[in-house]
């Protein structure tokens, strides 16, 4: 073994100059040791972008889309309760019923802000969509945001003529169909256009003012008894169906500006407005449920307007807890800043 390891020629080795304090190497090991390092770092890379580095909406479509048949099939679900069954029916038309005690003022305001409501929605969405547009220059989310806004109440108006009359159940009503509200879809459809166009800092806020907005509209309408409260749910679902797959456009398409930083970045961005959301749809579900049971057979009670605090609370769990929803929804898909 020792004459084989003789005859091996041996490397020549050539001793560091003076003063030199490195080792000398091959020309290209400087190349390998970074692509080593290269390699190292993209194997311990995930395959998936993380949430932080995506852009606003990507990956979140199955979630627009299934937020978008959920509320199709509550639309369908509300049209055949409350209008081909007799329980439904009947509590839709109680509670138109009942409204009638609270006439007087309460009914001449209702009037009064219902007749205003076509021209203030148009003015507050109009105003809001033009500033944002000129200030920011989003002229692919306004054109977007408007489009739904029309295909909206043009959807609603369709229903309505498609929608056959009501069937006899043996619940004294108006046969004429009168869902989805129309009123109610004007002024949740400016809202979420609002919504949809402004800022994701700025959403919380605008989802709670602009559901709050539409929840009041929905309500005047039950008190002036010009719809009852399920046409006013259907008004809100109409907009959610049309508005959700608008909102993944706007968000596809406007990137750089719909970025989101979390709650607390912004006074509008305070979970405050999230709190007082959650706070309303949990007193309106106290209400709800609380009237339904002073009604069932086998109670006797005093008031004659549970039917309508009912109503009334439906109304009320419609709208914010669209309001939540789409908070959640757009804050998540909102690209991380």
């Amino acid at each position: 073994m020792s004459s084989v390891t003789g005859m091996l020629p041996r490397p020549h080795l050539r001793p560091p100059r003076s003063g030199a304090t490195h080792t000398s190497y091959p020309e290209n090991c400087g190349s390998l040791v970074r692509m080593s390092s290269q390699q190292f770092r993209t194997s311990g890379r995930s395959s998936k972008r993380p949430l932080q580095g995506r852009d606003a909406g990507a990956g979140t479509g199955f979630l627009f889309c299934l937020a978008t048949i959920a509320s199709a099939v509550g639309l369908a679900a509300t049209y055949y309760f409350f209008v081909r069954t007799t329980a439904g029916q009947f509590i839709d038309e109680s509670a138109l019923v009942e409204a009638t005690v609270l006439g007087g003022t309460a009914g001449r305001a209702s009037t009064e802000f219902l007749d205003m409501l076509p021209m203030l929605s148009l003015a507050i969405a109009a105003i809001m969509v033009l500033f944002v547009t000129v200030a920011r220059r989003r002229w692919t989310a306004a054109v977007i945001a408007v489009a739904a806004c029309i295909a909206a109440n043009a959807a609603t108006q369709i229903l309505k003529l498609l929608i056959p009359d009501r069937p006899d159940r043996g619940v004294q009503t108006l046969v004429l169909n009168s869902l989805p509200s129309g009123h109610t879809t004007l002024a949740a459809s400016a809202a979420a256009a609002v919504f949809l166009m402004v800022s994701p800092r700025w959403r919380p806020l605008a989802g709670f003012l602009g559901s709050t907005f539409a929840v009041a509209t929905g309500v005047s309408t039950l008190i002036n008894q010009w719809h009852r409260p399920a046409d006013v749910v259907a008004a809100f679902l109409v907009v959610a169906v049309v508005m959700l797959p608008a909102g993944w456009l706007i968000l596809r398409t406007g990137n750089s500006w719909n970025v989101w930083a979390g709650y607390g970045e912004h006074w509008a961005a305070s979970r405050l407005w999230v709190w007082l959301t959650v706070a309303a749809l949990a007193i309106a579900t106290f209400v709800a449920a609380y009237s339904l049971i002073q009604v069932m057979p086998g109670l006797s009670t005093d008031s004659t307007i549970d039917y309508f605090w009912a109503g009334t609370a439906f109304i009320v769990i419609a709208g914010y807890l669209s309001a939540l929803g789409g908070t959640w929804l757009f804050g998540m898909a909102a690209r991380k800043g």
